[in-house]
């Protein structure tokens, strides 16, 4: 044969592997992971990537989204806040997705925001929030501050007693904006301002003593105290170690957390944090067929010693509303897609049905749980699905707002002037 018809044939064959190479990427639907796998956010974040991976395998052992099979694209933006916009532009422009799963703390949420708005990306964010936002290309998925915080708040109020409140946060958009709306909601219920104690610390914050300290002092005058605390990431083992060296317990000054679930309480020893509070839509305790379910896949996916938690879920449903927004569509495409995700229901693993909502949230229940000592919760307070506010009623500048991008195609629309204002950045 001569080298002319062998390079034909070379030729020949290298265009049929390109050409399959193609055809297979055709046939795949690129799913982004915005994830922090090191950093102080990797302690909660990797679980999530995690979680995504799975979700993915069973989708693609069913047949894919629309013949089509899922091909994750995992990135690291290791807890640095601008890298994560950095990273969400590189899933979008470089690798291509359709959609993309991520963040936990607001601060990387608000980072990636407008690379996502300019780029008309679609982005699942799975963790409780503080609410004041609502954009198209978003779908929150965890809880606003009416189906997390307020409903704590009224748990130590009127099942507790407390009479007198820290808040404790970590120094970011999230702990800020909440504890603003609180403190706002407890001096509606009569709490004076010099009753509540506000007090923020930097990400991996080590030493609590000062603070604990500071928050026993709150009670000299004989009045109930509680702790609710958004401290996020690592800086919450320390935080919970100095309770227990300082010796209080949940009878003497109670704490809600709303950023500490199964994942964080796993690599803690919890014999002296029993009793303390977490408020959360999903505990991995919770007795229904679909969560019994859902902790044997996860277990069996990730391992036997692997917990489940809240974020878990929200990732979950959003991710089974995206596949039903997906097929529903018949595109992948941003636009179509996020029209379709509106309305689209879901089962919980709590028992009953989630619901996205024209705001771009979902409709959730709310629990509240108290550590147990093997590092679960004992769920002692559960209420019915609460729809999710983007813009809080606690503020009076918030109150105005609606989000509606069904009917009113705007996320900021001022019920008082009658018009859609662009929502502003505070990233």
């Amino acid at each position: 044969m001569s080298k002319f018809l062998n390079s034909i044939l070379g030729a020949a064959a290298s265009s049929i592997v390109l050409s399959t190479a193609a055809i297979a990427q055709d046939d795949t639907i690129k799913v982004g992971v915005l994830h922090s796998l090191s950093g102080t956010m990797a302690i909660s974040e990797t679980t999530l990537k995690d979680t995504v991976l799975m979700l993915i395998e069973e989708q693609n052992a069913k047949g894919g989204v629309m013949g089509k099979q899922l091909e994750a694209v995992v990135v690291d933006p290791a807890s640095d806040w601008p890298l994560f916009a950095e990273k969400a532009r590189e899933l979008i422009t470089v690798s291509d997705v359709d959609v993309i799963f991520g963040c936990w703390t607001s601060v990387s949420r608000k980072s990636v925001l407008p690379v996502i708005e300019e780029l008309n990306g679609l982005l699942f964010y799975p963790v409780q929030y503080e609410g004041e936002e609502s954009s198209k290309n978003v779908f929150y998925t965890g809880a606003a501050p009416n189906q997390q915080a307020i409903p704590a708040t009224d748990y130590f109020l009127e099942e507790l007693g407390v009479e007198k409140f820290a808040l404790l946060g970590t120094d970011y958009v999230y702990p800020r904006t909440t504890n603003n709306i609180l403190e706002s909601y407890l001096k509606d219920k009569g709490i004076p301002a010099e009753d509540i104690f506000v007090n923020y610390t930097p990400f991996g914050h080590s030493d609590w003593s000062k603070i604990v300290s500071d928050v026993v002092a709150l009670g000299a005058d004989g009045k109930k105290v509680g702790v609710i605390s958004t401290i996020n990431g690592d800086a919450n083992i320390g935080f919970y170690k100095e309770l227990a060296a300082q010796g209080i317990s949940a009878d003497d000054i109670p704490v809600v957390a709303f950023s500490v679930g199964e994942e964080e309480l796993s690599g803690l020893d919890t014999t002296n944090l029993v009793g303390h509070l977490a408020a959360w839509n999903y505990f991995q305790s919770a007795d229904t067929p679909e969560n019994e379910e859902f902790i044997t896949a996860w277990k069996a996916f990730a391992g036997e010693e692997r917990v489940t938690n809240d974020p878990m879920e929200a990732t979950y449903i959003g991710f089974n509303m995206w596949v039903q927004a997906v097929e529903a569509a018949g595109t992948t495409d941003a636009d179509p897609v996020i029209d379709a995700v509106v309305g689209q229901t879901f089962p919980n693993l709590t028992g009953g049905t989630a619901e996205m909502l024209p705001n771009h949230h979902l409709s959730k229940p709310v629990l509240i749980g108290e550590i147990m000592e093997d590092g679960q919760f004992d769920i002692v307070s559960e209420t019915d699905p609460v729809p999710g506010d983007a813009w809080t009623d606690f503020l009076p500048e918030s109150a105005v707002l609606e989000s509606d991008w069904k009917e009113l195609g705007c996320g900021m629309y001022n019920t008082e002037t009658k018009t859609c204002v662009q929502m502003k950045s505070n990233y």
